[in-house]
């Protein structure tokens, strides 16, 4: 990174089925980003390393660093464990000027509006609801009732993402070359505007 470049927090939410992993670790590697380890209340398993996978903390951990807004977002998943951002290390990304990139759900991409305004937050769009179920199909991983409901809450993520307000960029992932092109050309865009206005 170049010397006066000021750090940028990116998120990138989308449904399953959108591509957007392909997507995101593109922009990892097109900005040499940091990926965001998330905190959570899960058990760690055998394979995993503490502050490399995630951060394993326990529930009453969470919920002291939920009380003292150590977290940028957070959320329960299944009614069982719990996962967050915490601000530090995004702040500490941020402040050496680097790229900071979350990969996370709507529910999360509308705190992190609420928390940190300046960030810059993209949706990633199927170019529609029969390509999205197309796609999903393609996979193979799953029956169909499990396709299906996959679809349902794609479309339901879709409309809050729409509705929310936080996100500022909704980009069609039609051509992935082209969805990537236009992300990256866009936080470049920022990151160029942000230095030449300190």
């Amino acid at each position: 990174m170049c010397k006066g470049e000021h750090g940028l927090l990116v998120v990138i939410s989308g449904p399953s089925g959108v591509g957007k992993t392909t997507i995101v670790h593109s922009v990892k590697d097109a900005f040499d980003a940091v990926f965001s380890v998330s905190a959570t209340t899960r058990r760690k398993s055998s394979s995993e390393v503490d502050g490399q996978d995630y951060f394993f903390i326990t529930p009453e951990e969470f919920d002291t660093k939920i009380q003292n807004k150590e977290f940028l977002e957070h959320a329960e998943v299944f009614g069982c464990h719990r996962y967050g951002t915490l601000k530090n290390p995004v702040n500490q990304v941020l402040v050496d000027g680097g790229v900071m990139l979350l990969d996370i759900d709507v529910q999360g991409g509308i705190q992190v509006h609420d928390n940190m305004p300046e960030s810059v937050r993209f949706f990633i769009l199927p170019p529609s609801e029969e390509e999205l179920l197309r796609r999903l199909k393609a996979r193979g991983r799953e029956d169909e009732d499990s396709i299906q409901r996959r679809f349902r809450e794609a479309k339901r993520e879709i409309k809050l993402a729409q509705e929310s307000g936080a996100y500022e960029y909704f980009i069609i992932n039609d051509s992935l070359e082209f969805a990537i092109a236009e992300i990256t050309s866009i936080i470049k865009m920022i990151r160029t505007n942000t230095a030449t206005t300190s």
